[in-house]
């Protein structure tokens, strides 16, 4: 298995003194997987690639995931982006009741709303209307885009026939169809963001060992602030942000990513196809989210 070589490298690469800080064999990391859409920073270096660690494999928060995914705290945006989050903050109520302490996937997307400052207020009252509104089901469909890209697009909707013919008519209406298979082209991962400001990369190794976190990717925000992303498997999320936060890292947020194996390169006539699918998409009420498997340059 490759696993085993990885960990093996990663020690190997890393410096005496980072072995002497830590002083014990960290949890047994299984692979490197990188996340979807990410641009490396030039500090990122040989032995980091090495790692699997390379723009090679991955597609990040660069021009394309700016555009595609929530964007920052522009007026024109803030209300579809605290629209997002009161679905997810339905959800995870859905899941496993309003209390955060109680529930630790609500307590993940509390700490995410705060980093984007949502305020209080709506924060409480989503909440509350999660606690009182109807019942919803949550449904994750499986699609290809232009040029070949596959999407998966996660919605939350009390109409399941009228969501589903919906979610059919937009992929119809911008040259995507239904595609079942696409999940398995995508993992499922935890997350956890910290910010990257003055941490050098034996320092995000060092923390990712230290943590016990599959890999650590060092990208940006959207507002092109330096971002270090500690990936994880799901069942470890809530040990690696714990790890962390003991570390002194502050934690921008903690959640699950879908992150694909094989990646869609596209030409720019396909990549403003795909954009324009995916806007039409999280557009919809009923959308929480949309992940691609596309790959571009930064």
């Amino acid at each position: 298995m490759a696993g085993p070589v990885l960990l093996r490298g990663l020690w190997t690469l890393r410096p005496p003194a980072l072995c002497a800080i830590s002083g014990r064999l960290p949890v047994p990391v299984e692979s490197v997987l990188p996340p979807p859409s990410c641009v490396l920073h030039p500090t990122w270096r040989t032995p980091v690639r090495m790692l699997r660690l390379s723009s090679a494999l991955c597609a990040g928060h660069n021009k394309w995931s700016k555009v595609k995914n929530i964007k920052g705290p522009k007026d024109e945006a803030r209300g579809r982006m605290f629209m997002k989050f009161g679905m997810m903050i339905k959800i995870a109520v859905k899941g496993g009741g309003s209390n955060p302490e109680l529930n630790i996937n609500l307590a993940h997307i509390l700490e995410q709303c705060r980093g984007k400052n949502m305020p209080k207020a709506s924060i409480d009252a989503a909440i509350k209307n999660a606690e009182k509104a109807k019942p919803a089901t949550q449904h994750m469909f499986e699609a290809r885009g232009p040029g070949g890209c596959l999407l998966l697009i996660d919605v939350l909707t009390d109409n399941n026939l009228r969501c589903h013919q919906e979610i059919k008519r937009l992929l119809n209406k911008n040259g995507g169809m239904m595609s079942d298979g696409a999940r398995h082209n995508f993992d499922r991962r935890g997350v956890v963001v910290v910010p990257g400001e003055n941490i050098t990369t034996e320092r995000a190794l060092e923390l990712a060992i230290e943590a016990g976190a599959e890999d650590v990717q060092e990208t940006e925000d959207e507002d092109e602030k330096p971002i270090l992303q500690f990936i994880c498997h799901v069942t470890d999320l809530n040990k690696v942000r714990t790890s962390l936060k003991e570390l002194e890292m502050q934690i921008t947020s903690a959640g699950i990513d879908f992150f694909p194996r094989n990646h869609s390169s596209l030409d720019q006539d396909q990549l403003d196809a795909a954009y324009t699918l995916i806007e039409a998409l999280s557009d919809y009420p009923d959308v929480v989210r949309v992940w691609d498997n596309i790959q571009t340059d930064s």
